[in-house]
């Protein structure tokens, strides 16, 4: 039970000052950088269905402080951008700064109708294999042993890309298997959620041997996925038996495609719409560090991508993505990639994007639930160089302000999230029609 005593010691904390207190806060995002830039050994990942991927550490690992200097449970450092706000202007500081954005699709017909919103994404890591020399795409796949889980892939041809080709609305860690790309004899292209684009941008400052070899990091626009177990009890509800599942596809096969499930023969046993399967799962099923999240949008990797939403009409198109430059590199390869004919694009603005897309609300209302948070002495995560409290101050009206930091606080005390381990995982916020968009 909270009472002034229990936010008197919390108000007295010094914080996070272990990598140990990001997973017991609640703030893991379950990445997997710290298994994979752990040189000794002590770190293992594990899949827990009703929560999520979280790392233990062995030994004394967990009193640890390295791997806060890329965690990105603990910190997201929108500093290093080389961008500036071009303008100022509201729509920009939900979306963030980049060089270019345009709206458009895969050039392919079969890339398009497969990914999730237009194909972009797996347009770009097919030109880097065909045309940059590229060595390999590390990414996320469908586990097939347990299809409602995610399991860390490369992908080295069209076959493999297409595939593996659409939304995983799932968690992941791709971050784990970094060191294939630091071993590559050739540059790669990473793809993961932003909290993993964020880490491998701040990990790679630390480790030449990666930075050499990251050929690009792309990423898609994402409220936070669902926890595994969601989508087995999505699988249940519909009244088909795990243990007999082949394969589950969440997106594809159009726009916005169909949350499928196939048995052992290949058989589609279940066949729900898009809006169908992704309320299910995005109710009470992502991990509260996730609505506490400022960079849906993906600021930290070369190239973000997502739902056009604003575009679409329920009339056969099949997908319209958004496509932002974050960094010289990703506008120099989205260029070459509309001159060799894999992207089908064309200039759009940071209002467009705002206009489609419900993540710039959750931006805009980081700020009020972290301070919802620290009334209780809650330490939170840190987001140096995003712009949440001129974004709040700007964009917020004075209603929502209250009842934002007024429900942080309902959820503070509800769900135990004043101390360590809270009972309830998941924060439980109500944050519009925003999804995690893939390619």
């Amino acid at each position: 039970m909270w009472t002034f005593q229990n936010w008197k010691e919390r108000a007295l904390l010094p914080g996070i000052k272990t990598i140990q207190d990001v997973v017991d806060w609640g703030y893991c995002v379950g990445c997997g950088a710290c298994f994979s830039a752990c040189d000794k050994g002590v770190v293992s990942l594990h899949p827990i269905d009703p929560i999520g991927i979280r790392p233990r550490f062995h030994g004394p690992c967990s009193g640890c402080r390295d791997c806060l200097e890329f965690c990105p449970g603990y910190r997201i450092d929108a500093r290093s951008s080389d961008l500036g706000m071009k303008n100022g202007g509201n729509a920009e500081l939900l979306v963030g700064p980049s060089h270019e954005v345009w709206e458009g699709f895969a050039s392919d017909e079969e890339t398009r109708f497969r990914g999730s919103s237009g194909g972009v994404l797996t347009a770009l890591s097919l030109y880097c294999l065909e045309k940059e020399g590229m060595g390999f795409v590390l990414h996320t796949g469908m586990d097939p042993a347990h299809p409602w889980r995610n399991t860390t892939v490369v992908s080295r041809t069209s076959e493999e890309l297409l595939e593996r080709a659409g939304s995983r609305y799932a968690p992941s860690s791709p971050c784990e298997a970094l060191r294939k790309i630091e071993e590559s004899e050739s540059p790669c292209v990473f793809i993961g959620k932003p909290c993993d684009a964020a880490a491998v941008m701040m990990l790679r400052k630390i480790r030449p041997s990666l930075d050499r070899k990251l050929g690009l990091v792309l990423t898609f626009f994402c409220a936070g996925p669902p926890c595994a177990g969601a989508t087995a009890s999505l699988v249940e509800k519909l009244g088909q038996d795990t243990g007999k599942v082949r394969e589950i596809r969440y997106r594809g096969g159009g726009w916005p495609g169909f949350f499928t499930v196939r048995d052992a023969t290949g058989a589609v046993t279940k066949e729900i719409t898009y809006p169908e399967s992704w309320g299910y799962l995005a109710k009470r099923h992502r991990s509260f560090r996730c609505h506490l999240c400022p960079d849906g949008m993906g600021e930290l990797a070369d190239i973000s991508s997502g739902d056009a939403w604003h575009l679409y009409r329920n009339d056969g198109n099949p997908g319209e993505s958004v496509v932002l430059a974050r960094t010289p590199r990703g506008l120099d390869v989205v260029r070459r990639a509309i001159d060799a004919g894999y992207l089908t694009l064309r200039p759009s603005s940071p209002e467009r994007v705002v206009s489609g897309q419900g993540l710039g609300r959750r931006r805009a209302e980081v700020h009020g639930r972290l301070t919802g948070l620290r009334l209780f002495g809650v330490p939170t995560p840190e987001f140096p160089g995003f712009p949440i409290k001129k974004a709040w101050t700007h964009t917020v009206p004075a209603l929502r302000k209250a009842r934002v930091i007024l429900g942080t606080a309902k959820r503070v005390l509800l769900r135990g999230l004043w101390h360590k381990n809270p009972v309830f995982p998941f924060g439980g916020f109500a944050v519009g029609p925003e999804a995690p968009d893939g390619q």
